[in-house]
């Protein structure tokens, strides 16, 4: 699948009724989608490129929030 397709798709990805496992793939699987856009950044420098990373860290850091937990007191 292109990368940009799979960034798409990741980025309109629903969050609700994730189960813990669901997270831990979509955190996964954005990493891997952001190294891949990174790589093609450092060659052309597009800032479109960027954004769309800019975009993927969001959400990936919003699962990732979910996966750790609320603190506790």
């Amino acid at each position: 699948m292109d990368i940009f397709k799979r960034a798409d798709a990741f980025i309109n990805l629903k969050m609700s009724h994730m189960s813990t496992s669901d997270r831990v793939q979509a955190s996964r699987d954005a990493k891997e989608i952001i190294l891949a856009i990174n790589e093609i950044y450092k060659k052309s420098k597009d800032e479109e490129l960027m954004d769309l990373m800019k975009q993927l860290t969001g959400k990936k850091q919003k699962i990732e929030k979910r996966l750790k937990g609320s603190p506790t007191r």
